[in-house]
């Protein structure tokens, strides 16, 4: 008998003793919050235009390991330099780290956001990313030169095209990061012509850019829930839609969305006081502009706010800029704001969630021979518009369907696309489609998109847009290219023969006019691809 009791008192002081070591451990071990998925982190930028930025965009690197043990071995091998560092701080000062911003809900539904819930290719220094958009657009006014006006998302028609083809990705180590994007495919001619600040000046900017959507360099700060500070080129925010189609509910925006900013070079700082909100002032060239146009350049920012999992706002306001080409006196004020709301989520219904976006956009320039709001300094030069879209999902995210569209009234021009009417860009400009002050521009339309997802890396994509203009404006069957190709004299008249019209005269031979219509009906086929 005394023999056992002698045993259980042996195997109670081990028990005790194991207890104290468990202890032991567990006061020295810093817990810190699970990783959130590369996509979640994507979506705390709010970047709309943006789409997914990285993942260093948004908590740059503030983004923690699962859990840091005590075993500095077992640290090194199992978390980044960045997060030990920050679990080292965190231990001295007794404090648990700040959570990564916007991580505390899923928010692949937003309109803008990439709907990825994980990043295949990941590492340790580098995150890569990959992107294809190639879609076949069927003009219901088929332009003989297969051109299509007035969009920033297609260009040509009744043709299979790369809309865009992108390889880059986030670096991040030592709470340095950076961004790399390129642009091959139509985006890289088309986003360039519509900025005229190349114009001015040397050294040809839209060829030294046209490849690269966004290239920037940082620096994260572990300040409150984050502060980045990045310079380089990078998505405007402004629109809500995302400059990848991949991100967005819709192919083609609204005009809200697809005449207003997608790209800003410049420096921006993302400061993050809580995981719910984001502050980020803009120290850039211009509105969409690789330089400036004049003598001052823009200012701006964006505030993005998600109280909830299914709420989320986005304020972006821009000023200061004088973004006329040779106009050095006209300066620009723009106000963008965003709400989207997911009223509906049930995951194992059929119809397993529904959300909706509704944007408005207000602006105007001053100066130059123009004003606000009309009378004695010069006509009305403003914009105004708005765009609304509800999206519904079923079976478990499979299927989307899109309901959308908008209006916008533009006197002066200033945000309209230019036709490209005889290869005309935006530092060119055309006698056939005018940007006098006071000009009339109005217009709406409307869309519905079907999506079929069986991954999600990939999305096939079936839209139908309706758009309306109060003047002739949208490619109509004669197009918009002259006789023989375009003759190199984008700003002149062009005679019925293809030359170039002297004094806005062709003499016997006529002038030749493009075929510009109010309608335009088209369906847009898509296969959209990002890991």
């Amino acid at each position: 008998m005394k023999k056992r009791i002698d045993e259980l008192e042996a195997e109670l002081k081990k028990t005790d003793v194991e207890e104290q070591q468990r202890k032991a451990r567990e006061a020295t071990a810093v817990k810190l919050p699970v990783q959130a998925t590369t996509d979640t982190v994507a979506g705390s930028t709010a970047d709309g235009n943006a789409g997914r930025a990285s993942a260093s965009d948004t908590s740059a690197q503030a983004a923690l390991g699962p859990v840091v043990a005590a075993d500095a071995k077992e640290e090194s091998s199992s978390v980044t330099p960045t997060v030990q560092e920050s679990a080292s701080v965190a231990a001295k000062a007794g404090k648990k780290p700040a959570s990564e911003p916007f991580a505390f809900a899923d928010f692949t539904w937003l309109n803008g956001n990439s709907r990825e819930k994980d990043t295949p290719l990941d590492t340790k220094l580098f995150t890569p990313e990959f992107r294809a958009d190639v879609s076949y657009i069927y003009d219901f006014n088929h332009p003989k030169d297969d051109t299509l006006v007035g969009s920033s998302e297609s260009g040509r028609t009744q043709e299979i095209q790369i809309q865009q083809l992108g390889i880059g990705g986030d670096f991040h180590y030592d709470n340095v990061r950076g961004r790399l994007m390129t642009q091959f495919g139509m985006y890289s001619t088309m986003t360039p012509r519509n900025d005229a600040s190349p114009a001015r000046g040397q050294w040809d900017l839209s060829n030294a850019y046209r490849y690269l959507s966004e290239a920037y360099g940082g620096y994260h700060l572990d300040v409150m829930h984050g502060i980045n500070v990045d310079a380089g080129i990078f998505m405007s925010y402004i629109g809500l839609f995302s400059y990848y189609n991949f991100d967005n509910w819709a192919y083609q925006p609204s005009y809200v969305s697809s005449n207003t900013p997608w790209f800003f070079n410049g420096l921006r700082v993302q400061i993050f006081p809580t995981d719910k909100l984001k502050i980020e002032p803009w120290f850039i060239n211009g509105w969409q502009s690789y330089g400036r146009f004049n003598k001052f350049p823009g200012l701006g920012g964006q505030v993005a706010w998600r109280p909830t999992g299914w709420l989320s706002f986005v304020f972006n306001n821009y000023g200061m800029g004088t973004d006329t080409l040779g106009v050095p006196g006209r300066s620009r004020l723009h106000t963008d704001d965003s709400v989207e709301v997911k009223y509906y989520d049930r995951p194992e219904k059929t119809l397993d969630k529904a959300a909706f976006s509704l944007t408005g956009d207000a602006g105007c320039e001053y100066g130059g021979g123009v004003t606000c709001h009309g009378g004695k300094g010069g006509p009305k030069q403003s914009f105004l518009g708005y765009m609304i879209y509800n999206r519904l999902w079923f079976d478990k995210d499979k299927y989307g369907f899109t309901v959308g569209g908008g209006q916008i009234n533009n006197p002066g021009r200033y945000l309209v696309l230019l036709p490209p009417i005889n290869g005309a860009t935006a530092a060119t400009g055309t006698p056939y489609f005018t940007g006098n002050p006071g000009d009339p521009f109005k217009a709406w339309d409307a869309s519905a998109t079907f999506d079929y997802m069986p991954k999600q890396y990939i999305t096939f994509r079936w839209e139908f847009d309706h758009r309306e203009a109060n003047v002739p404006y949208f490619a109509g069957p004669g197009g918009v290219t002259p006789p023989g190709g375009n003759n190199g004299n984008p700003s002149s008249f062009v005679c019925s023969d293809g030359s170039a019209a002297v004094a806005g005269s062709c003499g016997s031979v006529g002038l030749w006019s493009p075929d510009l219509r109010k309608i335009e009906n088209r369906l847009n086929l898509a296969i959209l691809v990002k890991f």
